[in-house]
């Protein structure tokens, strides 16, 4: 008998009996469906962890083509790499308002409300990411930044646009290691 791994496709089974089906706590049916329902949940588990690494990427480029369109930079055709990451750090600090006012708001003898939890959580591991190397359009690209500009915020396009990771000092990183810059030499090599 073929192993059945959906919780639907165990269900069915079960049901198709015709009469009303005992499931026994020790017995092999009872494993199958919580074989099933612990699959069930770790593939939606990773459904939405995967939606939202997504949502935040999609977040960081728009907030990246929001930056290159606005009417001082309009003129530009390429930006380096010192530049880009000022606007990342404009991008990690953009909660920073709202931060403060959450700790004006609260009574010293108070804990941290939740949402000032979340945000300094995400404040200091998104700079942590951009110490190591931060994921943001390539600017350095004249196509990529004209792509970038005329860019529709869809998932499906957002494969095309060529990506690299910047650091704290405005260098990019291979692959998210401080230790590697990569240099000019190295560009023409590749």
């Amino acid at each position: 008998m073929p192993l059945s791994k959906s919780l639907s496709k165990i269900q069915k089974n079960l049901k198709s009996g015709g009469k009303k089906v005992t499931v026994h706590p020790n017995g092999r049916k009872f494993k199958q469906l919580a074989r099933g329902t612990l699959r069930e949940n770790k593939i939606a588990a990773k459904k939405r962890a995967h939606n939202e690494r997504r949502s935040n990427e999609l977040f960081r480029i728009k907030f990246i083509q929001d930056v290159i369109n606005t009417d001082s930079f309009k003129d530009r055709e390429t930006f380096d790499h010192k530049e880009v990451a000022v606007f990342i750090q404009q991008f990690i600090c953009r909660d920073d308002p709202e931060l403060e006012s959450l700790k004006k708001k609260r009574r010293p003898d108070r804990a941290p409300s939740n949402r000032q939890l979340i945000l300094q959580q995400k404040r200091d591991s998104e700079f942590q990411e951009f110490e190591k190397g931060f994921l943001c359009p390539d600017l350095t690209d004249e196509k990529n930044v004209k792509f970038l500009r005329n860019w529709n915020q869809s998932f499906g396009l957002m494969s095309t646009l060529k990506l690299v990771r910047i650091n704290s000092q405005g260098d990019q990183v291979v692959g998210g290691n401080a230790q590697l810059p990569v240099t000019s030499a190295d560009v023409e090599m590749q």
